[in-house]
């Protein structure tokens, strides 16, 4: 608990203050990362593969774009570093610790933006969410990924869908912004790779399912190059009697 608390205390100051209520959710990514390291391997090995599939072949190399970039784990960020003019990473919350550790590597080609990818904002004032159109504004873009943050888009929604007055916001707000993220990677003209879970499974310790959901509300991925199971908390993490499994897919 003391190393969460001073990794949220040090990060603050250096998060917009709009951005400040979503540090705790990042600090607890951080800390459930640390104590499944074990556990989450395959995952992250997986998704920083489909990442080098995806980039393998092309030509050229002078900027790219990391969406929902977090922790860096399932991100191959020396392989981008390394390989491109320039490596841009955006994220609601950077922690200070993602950083610090850029700094010590001395990385002088990435860029950190804070930006809310949702596109909630845009719908509740009544347009059309473009969640992605900064993109059109970047130079040289050669590559996008989009590492993990599909379903963290919709949870996200979800929270604060669930929060509002009843019809203040579109019944399907939760799909439509899923929906609108998907449609902009698509459209983007480069080169794409979307990591991303879609479905979640709560089973006990005889393998019986207890619930299900569909992260992605419906909508639908093309073409799904990969998939695999990623144990978001093993047993032992959140109960002794059950798992909580989520089906990730690659899509580039």
């Amino acid at each position: 608990m003391i190393a969460e608390a001073l990794l949220y205390a040090a990060t603050v100051p250096a998060t917009l203050k709009a951005h400040r209520p979503f540090i705790r959710y990042s600090v607890n990514l951080w800390s459930r990362a640390g104590r499944c390291r074990q556990q989450w391997a395959d995952h992250e090995e997986r998704s920083l593969n489909a990442v080098r599939r995806a980039l393998a072949g092309l030509q050229q190399r002078r900027t790219a774009v990391v969406l929902g970039s977090g922790l860096l784990r399932d991100v191959p960020i020396e392989d981008l570093a390394r390989t491109f003019d320039t490596v841009v990473l955006v994220d609601l919350v950077h922690l200070a610790s993602t950083r610090l550790w850029l700094r010590l590597k001395g990385y002088s080609n990435i860029r950190l933006i804070e930006r809310d990818l949702s596109g909630y904002d845009e719908l509740a004032a009544g347009g059309q969410p473009e969640p992605l159109a900064f993109l059109r504004t970047v130079p040289y873009l050669d590559f996008v990924v989009s590492a993990n943050l599909l379903s963290q888009i919709g949870r996200g929604a979800k929270r604060r869908y669930e929060a509002e007055e009843k019809g203040a916001m579109p019944a399907d707000t939760v799909a439509q912004l899923i929906e609108a993220h998907r449609s902009a990677l698509e459209a983007v003209p480069c080169k794409i790779c979307l990591v991303t879970d879609v479905s979640h499974a709560i089973i006990d310790r005889t393998g019986k399912v207890h619930e299900e959901a569909d992260l992605l509300h419906g909508v639908s991925l093309s073409p799904v190059r990969a998939s695999w199971t990623w144990p978001v908390a093993p047993l032992g993490e959140e109960s002794t009697d059950y798992q909580i499994l989520h089906k990730v897919v690659a899509a580039y």
